[in-house]
């Protein structure tokens, strides 16, 4: 087990260094002048030649590379070229909102996936089972940003029940989590749409094993053999898409904040794009690139405990 986890956490530092290069490479090839987003249109070109070799533009690419990538390694990811402020200093200012809101979406996601799944296969080929994978198809079709605004037609233009948009801050936070209801959802209904056909597939598959057959023919409760033995032999097709999936909700909070004007690290980076704000850009875009490849490796750590046979064969 020990060798298995050398080897994931190896494989885990190399692709963070080749995100890390592949976005700054990137960031440093797209067309446009960053001095001209802090100097103005109307700068001259010596006040802009100065600018740039005072941020070290004008260094060699693999220079530049490793100057960003040893301030990273130290918590200093440079300065804003448009807040004029540091840019970790923005980050962590904006991250409780965007992780809070992705934790509580993960959360009502996988409530909601879980029970729908385990719904649907406990009743396969019933009623609960068409209702479920129709509900969960054309959650699967729905576009998020779509959905979104409808969300805040209906309960919030209509209905009145819930604030469109903005958020208030954690000093009221009746009012904070009121703010957060439509985003919620919003981001649930997509990914739950999702888990619950793969619960209900894994549940399926699970089914069809000697082992349940036997547990009936012993004469334990249907509920009891659903949840305590089926549920948790289900579960590594089920964390597989939950690890993803927790990597979506957190990206995906770059459409849920602008749709619902919440001032969180979605928000940020779009602000940051508009500005072309290369420090900010390059900073946020490796931040959720890593929450990507982090979900992915707690993935491959959570499979040796939950199968004992990975963890014998690692």
């Amino acid at each position: 087990m020990t060798q298995f986890i050398l080897r994931r956490t190896t494989g885990l530092v190399l692709t963070l260094l080749g995100v890390s290069f592949v976005v700054f490479w990137i960031m440093n090839v797209v067309p446009g002048d960053p001095t001209l987003v802090i100097l103005g249109i109307d700068s001259t070109p010596e006040a802009q030649q100065a600018l740039r070799r005072e941020l070290g533009l004008d260094d060699p690419f693999l220079q530049r590379y490793a100057a960003w990538l040893g301030g990273m390694a130290t918590g200093d990811f440079g300065t804003s070229y448009a807040f004029k402020l540091p840019v970790a200093q923005l980050i962590a200012e904006r991250l409780p909102l965007t992780l809070s809101l992705a934790v509580i979406g993960m959360a009502v996601t996988l409530v909601l996936a879980l029970g729908l799944g385990v719904l649907a296969a406990a009743n396969h080929n019933r009623t609960a089972d068409w209702g479920v994978m129709l509900a969960s198809q054309l959650g699967i079709a729905v576009p998020v940003f779509w959905l979104s605004i409808l969300l805040i037609i209906v309960f919030a233009v209509s209905l009145r029940w819930l604030p469109p948009g903005g958020f208030p801050g954690w000093s009221d936070p009746v009012e904070a989590l009121r703010a957060l209801v439509l985003p919620t959802i919003a981001l649930a209904v997509v990914q739950a749409a999702v888990l619950a056909r793969v619960t209900r597939s894994a549940l399926l598959e699970v089914a069809r094993l000697d082992f349940v057959r036997t547990a009936r023919a012993s004469g334990l409760a249907r509920r009891r053999i659903l949840w305590l033995h089926m549920l948790p032999n289900a579960l590594i097709p089920i964390v597989t898409i939950v690890g993803m999936q927790f990597a979506n909700v957190l990206t995906g909070t770059i459409v849920i904040e602008n749709v619902f004007s919440l001032p969180g690290l979605g928000r940020l980076i779009f602000q940051a794009i508009s500005n072309r704000d290369l420090p900010l850009v390059q900073a946020l875009v490796v931040f959720f690139a890593s929450i990507v490849v982090i979900a992915n490796f707690l993935v491959d750590l959570a499979y040796g405990a939950i199968d004992p046979k990975l963890r014998a064969a690692a």
